[in-house]
């Protein structure tokens, strides 16, 4: 392996591949459903700007992240291994990177997509790197709740990629993720209590207790249930998506019961897990769903 393969990997785990995986697919369930029917050649080629450009700002803020929260990832086990935590990437390089990254996934949203997208975008780049980074996560057990805002936003951008505004629809899906955030990141704090402990971030478990934790976890599942049910409500969406998302939100609030009931690490862990299929489950239902839809038109 080469220095500069070597540093190209440690650039491309600074970017928080998996998240930004994430980020994207939802955006892109954004793009699809803002679209009536089947896309146009133009419509396809705006969604591939707007996922670039999306990408490469949310790779921005993922950098800046690591680098503000570097002496905290290493007093983590969970974070110890990233590349600002190790010094394998200093400063200013993650700076730099951070830089480059936000600049031009900007300037294509700007041209190649609308301004619309590109201020919320960038909006959404602040939100993160630096209201909730840099003020919330430090400050405030509501931190994830407060932050979650800009980890919802990815369908909203899709959403006025290809339309140029934002409608009731997209804020139903911002919604979902909205509530979905802080279940999914306390079950992993829940296990990961210890290592929150040492790093002094005031996360709901190490301030308000493990038992508290369970109970705002179910009682976000069950929230979350609704919200998963207002697509079908609003017309968004018909039966398929209502049988898949209803299930895995149902099964998802079996966890947190469980999780609730009798605690244990392995399940807050198999609750985190689960979380993540969750919402790839119904953002993949949604995308089925509208589809269906178009072809039975059709």
């Amino acid at each position: 392996m080469t220095q500069a393969t070597t540093r190209w990997q440690q650039y491309h785990a600074l970017m928080k591949p998996r998240v930004i995986q994430l980020i994207v697919f939802c955006a892109l369930i954004g793009m699809v459903l803002a679209v009536p029917g089947v896309p146009t050649m133009a419509q396809i080629t705006l969604a591939l700007w707007a996922s670039l450009g999306i990408w490469l700002v949310s790779g921005a803020a993922a950098a800046f992240n690591c680098l503000i929260e570097q002496h905290i990832d290493q007093r983590m086990k969970r974070t110890a291994w990233r590349p600002t935590a190790s010094g394998e990437l200093t400063t200013p390089q993650a700076l730099a990177f951070s830089a480059v990254l936000c600049v031009a996934g900007s300037a294509i949203l700007w041209w190649a997509v609308n301004p619309l997208t590109m201020a919320l975008t960038f909006a959404t780049f602040v939100g993160y790197a630096v209201v909730y980074t840099v003020w919330l996560k430090p400050r405030t057990p509501q931190n994830i709740v407060i932050g979650g805002a800009s980890g919802a936003m990815p369908p909203v951008l899709g959403w006025a990629a290809m339309t140029g505004e934002v409608s009731a629809e997209a804020l139903v899906l911002f919604l979902i993720i909205f509530l979905w955030t802080p279940p999914h990141f306390w079950a992993l704090a829940l296990y990961r209590i210890e290592d929150y402990r040492q790093s002094g971030l005031p996360m709901m478990p190490v301030t308000h207790g493990m038992r508290y934790t369970q109970l705002q976890i179910l009682l976000y599942t069950v929230w979350l249930l609704a919200a998963v049910l207002l697509p079908v409500l609003l017309g968004m969406s018909g039966w398929l998506y209502l049988v898949v998302a209803g299930w895995a939100s149902g099964r998802f609030i079996w966890y947190a019961w469980r999780l609730y009931r009798r605690y244990s690490d392995a399940l807050a862990r198999q609750t985190f897990k689960f979380s993540l299929w969750h919402l790839s489950v119904v953002f993949g239902a949604l995308l089925l769903d509208h589809y269906w839809q178009v072809w039975r038109a059709w």
